[in-house]
Order: structure tokens, then sequence, then C-alpha cells
């Protein structure tokens, strides 16, 4: 690959949705507001990854691996791509619901940890906590349309990445089971399938099934902890949207069921992604002669 870390990539893809979606569907973005989101996420990753180093280094607890925090800089790719991630889908009036949307969405993962796994996905968390806590905020789940070239668009960028990081079992059970339900009721209220189709052809529920729910470092270690928590996501979704009325039912059912991934991890015991590892193997890739390259979730805000 041309760039070395698979987030640049996903940085270039976020950034080329917010340009495109500017463009050519006409939001109402206030430019402002994206560098609100972007200067109050890297602000908020520095600040905390010195006090939780500097704590940890005062406390004597992993001594080593918080001295190594301390001298090195805060990982600002992540926190870029987790501030790009709000500027696609969160919409406010003022800039301080951005803000508070943005300091706690990269909060969210230095306080809610189970070990060394934070279970929340960032960008999530910081979408509803804005819902719940601001008066002016809101998502828009219908704001890319229903144009096929979107969801090819979608298609091709996420896969690359899912293909890196070895998650396509998570995004196939959750857009499998949310399509199976979903024609079931159609069929049984006798509507035609091009109601259907309407409903499972939205730009928003792709990016969500993409580069949202697909978090490396938040959902499942096991494949099969992954496909049950999908699984159980698409079918609150389901619930949520079509006995509830809740337009933006996906990032609801992903924060309640968020902790499910710890649960599900002791269940089914495997490995936790990590960076270390994709490193390594990409490095034997290159060695060999092979496309290299790390990989991470588009939304994710790790330090580590």
């Amino acid at each position: 690959m041309l760039l070395k870390d698979i987030r640049d990539y996903q940085i270039l893809f976020l950034g080329l949705f917010l340009v495109l979606g500017i463009s050519t569907r006409d939001w109402t973005l206030r430019p402002e507001l994206i560098g609100v989101a972007i200067a109050t996420s890297l602000a908020t990753q520095w600040i905390l990854s010195l006090v939780i180093g500097h704590w940890s280094l005062a406390n004597d607890i992993d001594a080593l691996a918080a001295s190594r925090r301390v001298g090195q800089s805060p990982n600002f790719r992540s926190a870029l791509i987790t501030s790009l991630g709000l500027s696609l889908l969160l919409r406010a009036d003022h800039w301080t619901t951005m803000a508070i949307a943005a300091a706690i969405a990269i909060a969210s993962k230095f306080i809610f940890r189970v070990g060394d796994k934070h279970f929340f996905n960032p960008a999530n968390f910081g979408i509803i906590s804005a819902l719940i806590l601001t008066p002016d905020a809101w998502v828009s789940p219908g704001q890319w349309g229903e144009e096929w070239w979107y969801g090819l668009l979608f298609f091709g960028t996420g896969g690359m990445i899912l293909q890196r990081i070895g998650r396509w079992d998570t995004t196939a059970a959750f857009l499998g089971s949310y399509s199976l339900l979903e024609a079931i009721r159609n069929f049984w209220l006798g509507w035609t399938w091009d109601v259907y189709w309407h409903r499972l052809m939205s730009g928003s529920l792709l990016l969500f099934a993409l580069f949202m729910i697909t978090d490396p470092r938040s959902i499942p270690n096991s494949r099969i902890g992954r496909v049950v928590w999908a699984v159980c996501i698409a079918g609150l979704t389901f619930i949520l949207r079509n006995y509830f009325f809740v337009s933006t039912a996906v990032f609801w059912a992903l924060f309640a069921l968020a902790p499910l991934s710890i649960l599900l991890d002791g269940f089914w015991l495997a490995p936790r992604f990590t960076w270390q590892e994709k490193d390594e193997e990409a490095g034997e890739a290159g060695e060999a002669g092979g496309v290299g390259g790390t990989s991470y979730s588009a939304f994710q805000t790790p330090n580590s």
C-alpha cells in the first residue's frame, strides 16, 4: 500500500466522505463546527494521555509502560478519525455541543475499560451523549439518500479496511440478520419489495455496518462472539426502528449492547486485537514481497 498505516487511509476516506456529502448532498455543515470537533478531539487525547501516563507512573502502576507513554506523543491519528466521524454523523446548532460530544467521545475510552479494553465505540458514545445532554444535537440517518454509487463507494473503501483487520464476519452478521428481519416483516405485511429495498439502501446504514460496528478494539475478540454480538445489535435495531419508531436505532442499539462484548469475551476466549501483532504481520508480508500495512476501525480512538 502507498501509505504504511491503514489509519491514514481511513482519514483520507472519511475526509473524502465529508467533502462528498457537502458537495453532492447539500449538507448544511458549518466549517467552524468541524474545526471544533477536530481541535477538541486532539486536545482531549493529548491531555488525557499525559494525565493517565503521569498518574500511572506516580502510583507505580505498570511503571515501564507508563514511562513509555509519558515519553511518547499521543496517537493523534485515532483522535482525528473520531472527530471526522462525529462531523459526518452528528449535527448541532452550537459549537459547544460539538465540543462536548468530541471531548466525551475521546474520554470514554479512558474511563469505560475492563482490563486494557474499552468497550464503547468512542464516536458512538459521543453521539449518544450529545443527544442526551444537549438540546440542539441530532443525527440525520437519511442524509446520504439511496443512490447506488454511494453504496459502491462505501463497500469498496470499507472492504479494504475490513480485509486488513479481518472483521468481515461482523458486518456480514449484522447486515445479513437485519436484512432477514426486514424481509420477514415486509412479507408479513404484504408490502412490495420496493419498500424493502428502500429501507435497506441507506448510506448511513452502510457506513455504520462497515466503519463503526467493526471497531476491532471494542468488539468481541472471538469470531463467534462477534457474530452473536452483531446479530443482537441487528435485532435491537429492528425492534427500535419498527416498533418504537426510533430513526437513530442503530446508534442506540450499539450503545446499549456495547458492554455485552465484555461478557462474550468471557464466554469465548480469543486473543485481543493488538497493533503490535498487525505491525509484525505487515512487516513480514513486506519482506516477503506482499502488501503490508496496519489496520484499524474508523471512528475509534485508542492510544495503544
